[in-house]
């Protein structure tokens, strides 16, 4: 009997060695996998340039009334943020009011002569068709009501013109911005379509930069670049080349270009300064912008591949364009962004959203 007590506690014993492990070997594959990464920067190995410029609105509107009058409230001051349904400025309405008036009146006039000018009509009609009097005098009536009803017509267009205008009294914002510019005061008069100010919209921010005949070539509609402002801890952002100036500055001897900002937070303000950095194309047969070892690239079909590490340590495949491999370098030309960690060391082995762990500057 004690051998057999013996035996059952010598099995439990193994059965709790075998179980604890198994949790060992679980918890062991649970610890994510430690990575090699390289953190990407614009124009690895290429020659850049820096341009200094400033924080613009796409959109600059001179706003001005649809109708002339004296200028008896101004609601808004240079700088004022505004949004779209605002009333930006008012102008008297008296004169208005009295056209609106005076059209009214023609309005009931005219009526007044096209009931009379119905009534002789249908009046001679019947006499017309009783034999009385000639088909010439019956036309004339005739002729006399199509003229009456077309006078009829035109005052009410006049009247609903002038109604319109009134409405145009007071200028309203068409949509979200600043005031830039002021050229109207209160008490001045001022004639239809006479800018009274500028709004710039804020929906749309871009930097504007000058750069010199030497380097113009470098910049081409959609080429991407990165813009910092120093002022908000040297915030780095990207960016894309909207407009190339298709001439230099007289005096200057610059072109003005005017860049884009993707995604940019609310605290960006305009008249910001902003420092753009951009690849030269001059002087190379190269237009790459990222230099990764070809360890990074993950391959398994035509279309070549990298593993990025986002915030939050997890890793997702990205397509990129390759311009180039060589014999330990890839040249990449898009496909990443300025600072992003792409892993450059065990790619076989990682899937998309798997959980890593970055080595550390000393590791590396």
């Amino acid at each position: 009997m004690r051998n057999k007590y013996n035996s059952l506690w010598l099995i439990a014993f193994v059965v709790i060695l075998l179980f604890s492990g198994c949790g060992k070997k679980a918890e062991e594959q649970a610890v994510p996998p430690m990575v090699k990464t390289q953190m990407v920067s614009l124009g690895d190995g290429a020659e850049t340039s820096t341009y200094s410029g400033e924080v613009r609105g796409r959109y600059e509107s001179n706003l001005a009334f649809q109708v002339g009058g004296k200028i008896i409230a101004r609601n808004v001051q240079l700088g004022s943020r505004v949004k779209a349904g605002d009333i930006l400025m008012t102008l008297d309405a008296k004169d208005v009011a009295q056209s609106v008036n005076m059209s009214a009146a023609q309005v009931e006039a005219a009526r007044a002569k096209l009931n009379l000018a119905q009534a002789n009509l249908a009046r001679y009609q019947q006499l017309y068709n009783e034999a009385a009097i000639s088909a010439s005098t019956i036309d004339q009536y005739q002729t006399s009501y199509d003229a009456a009803v077309a006078d009829y017509q035109q005052a009410q267009a006049q009247y609903a013109q002038n109604s319109n205008s009134l409405g145009y009294t007071d200028l309203i914002a068409d949509s979200d911005g600043v005031i830039s510019a002021l050229n109207g005061e209160v008490g001045q008069v001022v004639a239809s379509g006479q800018s009274v100010l500028t709004l710039i919209k804020t929906n749309e921010l871009e930097v504007e930069i000058n750069v010199p005949e030497n380097r113009v070539q470098d910049m081409s509609v959609g080429k991407d670049v990165t813009v910092g402002f120093w002022a908000m801890n040297n915030l780095q952002l990207q960016g894309k080349v909207r407009e190339v100036s298709p001439m230099a500055d007289s005096v200057a001897r610059t072109y003005k270009v005017r860049i884009s900002l993707l995604e940019p937070p609310e605290s960006i303000q305009l008249g910001m300064t902003a420092s753009v950095n951009a690849v030269n194309a001059t002087g190379t047969d190269s237009n790459y912008l990222y230099l990764l070892p070809l360890s990074a690239i993950y391959q398994t079909g035509a279309q070549p591949q990298v593993w990025v590490v986002d915030d939050d340590s997890l890793v997702h495949l990205t397509d990129i364009t390759v311009e180039s491999f060589g014999d330990n370098q890839v040249k990449v030309t898009s496909g990443l962004k300025n600072k992003d960690v792409v892993v450059i060391a065990g790619v076989h082995k990682l899937r998309d959203n798997q959980e890593v762990r970055v080595m550390s500057g000393d590791d590396q």
